[in-house]
């Protein structure tokens, strides 16, 4: 990479370890790692609490009665004109898309998820990469992560793959997981997780 900036988005398919690698990529790479930590950032910059960016992380939509209550604590400029009419979900869409537009240009860094790759799609400085495994590594991966059965894995990752699926498609009108969509795409079940942590150190040293 020839700018001093570098930003590395990352897609993933729920159970393909895309925290991990993003984490230990950000590690090797001396710079900083937004997953968890965006949507806090998002809300304290917005004025919404937290708890609404967590209720709709990665999910299209909402109830409209949520919306309606939690939106009435919304006392900043999202609760203005021209912000005044649009829905709570979008609202708050914006602000991580606010958020992740300002992260790209004060710093290097990775960040996980939230349409990462659609809000910076403009920066020349920007690697997208969309992570992807089999089912069965995936399985054993979320059964041993949160302690539960590789069947309440599999009922878990499609639901999760199914709601970032919706997220992402309904407010990108692109296709998640395509791979036309991203500059790189990686199976962490064939690489392993450091296989894709050091075949991305070496694709953004050839970039």
């Amino acid at each position: 990479m020839k700018q001093n900036k570098l930003v590395v988005t990352i897609g993933r398919e729920f159970g393909s370890g895309g925290r991990e690698i993003g984490q230990k990529l950000a590690d090797k790479l001396g710079i900083e790692f937004y997953d968890k930590k965006l949507l806090q950032m998002a809300a304290k910059e917005s004025g919404f609490c937290e708890e609404i960016f967590e209720r709709q992380d990665e999910k299209p939509t909402n109830s409209f009665l949520y919306s309606l209550v939690m939106d009435s604590y919304s006392l900043n400029r999202y609760s203005t004109a021209p912000f005044l009419d649009m829905p709570l979900n979008q609202k708050v869409f914006l602000a991580q898309f606010e958020t992740i537009k300002k992260l790209a240009t004060k710093d290097s860094c990775v960040i996980v998820g939230r349409c990462a790759d659609y809000a910076l799609a403009d920066k020349a400085n920007c690697i997208s990469v969309f992570l992807h495994a089999d089912l069965e590594f995936r399985m054993k991966r979320i059964a041993q992560e949160l302690d539960v059965t590789e069947n309440k894995a599999g009922d878990l990752i499609m639901k999760k793959d199914k709601q970032r699926a919706s997220y992402y498609n309904y407010y990108t009108s692109k296709k998640w997981g395509d791979a036309r969509t991203y500059d790189l795409t990686l199976d962490s079940g064939k690489l392993g997780i450091d296989g894709c942590v050091t075949l991305l150190e070496e694709y953004i040293k050839l970039r």
